[in-house]
């Protein structure tokens, strides 16, 4: 079911879906499971040390028979040498995050690179596009992970870029299933970014505990730590994280040093886990190709019904 638009042009992809970029899952396995799939997997680099980066690339480029990115996220970046190694590795396509979009969107173009910056806000929409990045990735509020200290749903974000920009845009945050991707697209989407409902994936390598409990979630079981500080992230419900909720003074950057203890511990009082509203929506585990499957099935019976209602 390859859907053809400027967003899947550029990516060379059958399906206008991203995989989100988390941080400790987005492997070069798991983004070479969703490449295969026919979407867009993304290599997390950005916080990452040098060899690791090299060896998820070189573990996506042994696996993938499909083409997939690499994300920088720019303000964790921990050695800039990472930048080389994705130009050496002939990545083809990288978004950037959580910093400054002009920091190395020249140099990677520069390279051939395509170059996607991830925005919360019309005014850092604007700022990338001065910067001279070729996509955006619109992500509301919604969405898990880190977020602004103000956030914008992504029902008000997407049309608001969208009126003030022409570059191809993907809409992030709470897209789990084919009803909310026509939304994003009516929206003026071009494609859509995927993260919690790809966590709840068979190829995902992270505890089936942690899988279990997102499909065990209602769309109220996350919650904003650290809303008046940086960074801030939106997570899951759980003890921890409503306790952490009421802290002052909260080190949340030492909290999220045992997170591996639960995305692959299985231990959900470790950490936190970052996890979008969308988890309310997401009621099983299913391998990458299926849910990509189900997605556009249900993106084009949308798309159908909408048409015959407007009719």
């Amino acid at each position: 079911m390859a859907f053809q638009n400027r967003l899947t042009s550029m990516l060379g992809v059958d399906y206008p879906i991203v995989q989100a970029p988390m941080g400790l899952i987005a492997t070069g396995r798991f983004a070479a499971a969703v490449s295969n799939a026919g979407g867009f997997g993304l290599v997390g680099v950005g916080t990452g040390d040098l060899e690791t980066t090299v060896r998820e690339l070189a573990e996506a480029k042994r696996l993938a028979t499909r083409p997939f990115g690499a994300n920088v996220a720019l303000a964790f970046l921990r050695d800039p040498d990472i930048i080389r190694v994705i130009v050496e590795a002939g990545i083809r396509v990288v978004t950037t995050s959580a910093g400054d979009p002009g920091r190395y969107a020249p140099v990677l173009k520069a390279a051939g690179i395509t170059v996607f910056h991830v925005v919360p806000t019309l005014a850092a929409a604007r700022k990338a596009v001065e910067a001279g990045v070729d996509g955006l990735v619109v992500e509301g509020g919604e969405g898990g992970g880190f977020k602004g200290t103000v956030q914008v749903s992504t029902m008000v974000l997407v049309p608001q870029v969208r009126a003030h920009v022409d570059l191809p845009i993907i809409a992030a945050g709470g897209i789990v299933d084919g009803p909310s991707m026509a939304a994003a697209f009516a929206l003026g989407a071009d494609g859509v970014q995927m993260g919690t409902r790809l966590v709840a994936s068979t190829e995902a390598g992270v505890h089936d505990n942690w899988k279990n409990a997102i499909v065990a979630s209602a769309e109220t079981d996350t919650l904003i730590l650290n809303a008046f500080g940086k960074p801030t992230v939106r997570v899951m419900r759980t003890r921890r994280s409503e306790r952490l909720e009421r802290e002052p003074n909260l080190n949340l950057m030492g909290e999220l040093q045992n997170a591996a203890d639960l995305y692959y511990g299985g231990d959900m009082e470790a950490s936190v886990a970052l996890l979008g509203q969308g988890c309310g929506r997401i009621t099983d585990i299913k391998p990458v190709a299926t849910i990509l499957e189900e997605t556009m099935a249900g993106f084009t019976r949308t798309l159908g019904s909408l048409g015959r209602l407007a009719g």
